[in-house]
C-alpha cells in the first residue's frame, strides 16, 4: 500500500473513531472503566497470601493491616477525589462476602444504597430506612436472596436450627416482612403512580447475574 493509500485510510479510521466517540462517547468511557476496574479486581483477588494471611495472622494483626489498607485507599482518594451522586437504586442483599454490589451493578458509582442483612431479612428499622430512601428520591428497589446461602442451608438443617434461633425465625418472616415493606403507604403510593419499582431477585452467587424470584 503507498503512502497516500495508507494516509487516507488512517484519516478515515481517525474520522470514524471520532464520530464514534462522539456518538458514543460517555458509553464508551463508563465501559473502558468498568474494563479497568474488572482488571484490579482481577489482579488483587488472586493474591491470598498477600497481608492477609487468615489462619496464620492474629485478630490484632488482621485489624492493623485493615488500618494500613485504608490509610493507601484513603490516601488515593485524597489526590482523585469521587464524584458525589444522589442514589437512584437501593440494593438490598445478604452480607454475604462473595456478593460484591459493584460487580453485581456493572458500576462502580454512587448512584446505590446499599443494604447488607443476614439472609437478606428485613426487620422495621431498615424497612423504615428504605422507605426514608425512596422519599429523598430513589426509584428502583432491588431485594435480593442468593444460591449457596448459609443462612438458608442453616434454617433448612434441623440440628443447626436451634443453635441460631434468632435468625431461624427471621428467615421464616422474610417473604412476611417484603410483603410488609410493599405495603408502607408511601412504597404502596410510589408503585402505583409509577414513580418506583420493586423487583425480587435472586443472585447467582458464582457469577453475580441475578434472575427473577420464583412467584
Amino acid at each position: 500500500m503507498s503512502f497516500k493509500r495508507m494516509g487516507t485510510a488512517l484519516t478515515v479510521v481517525a474520522i470514524l473513531a471520532a464520530i464514534a466517540f462522539w456518538q458514543w462517547g460517555r458509553r464508551i468511557e463508563f465501559t473502558l472503566g468498568g474494563m479497568m476496574v474488572n482488571l484490579g479486581y482481577r489482579l488483587q483477588d488472586p493474591l491470598e497470601e498477600y497481608d492477609f494471611e487468615h489462619e496464620e495472622l492474629t485478630p490484632q494483626q488482621i485489624w492493623e493491616e485493615f488500618l494500613r489498607q485504608n490509610d493507601r485507599a484513603a490516601s488515593v482518594r485524597e489526590v482523585w477525589p469521587r464524584s458525589a451522586r444522589h442514589p437512584l437504586v437501593a440494593l438490598v442483599t445478604c452480607m454475604d462476602a462473595r456478593l460484591d454490589t459493584s460487580e453485581i451493578a456493572g458500576d462502580t458509582r454512587r448512584y446505590y444504597y446499599v443494604l447488607r442483612l443476614a439472609g437478606s431479612v428485613l426487620a422495621p428499622k431498615e424497612e423504615e430506612m428504605l422507605e426514608l430512601a425512596v422519599a429523598n428520591g430513589t426509584k428502583v428497589v432491588v431485594f435480593t436472596t442468593h444460591t449457596d446461602c448459609a443462612a438458608e442451608k442453616m434454617a433448612a438443617d434441623a440440628a443447626q436450627r436451634p443453635l441460631y434461633p434468632s435468625l431461624t425465625e427471621a428467615l421464616a418472616e422474610r417473604d412476611e416482612r417484603f410483603q410488609e415493606f410493599l405495603d408502607r403507604p408511601v412504597i404502596r403510593e410510589r408503585i402505583a403512580a409509577h414513580e418506583l419499582l420493586v423487583q425480587r431477585m435472586v443472585l447467582d452467587t458464582a457469577t453475580d447475574r441475578v434472575v427473577p424470584a420464583a412467584p
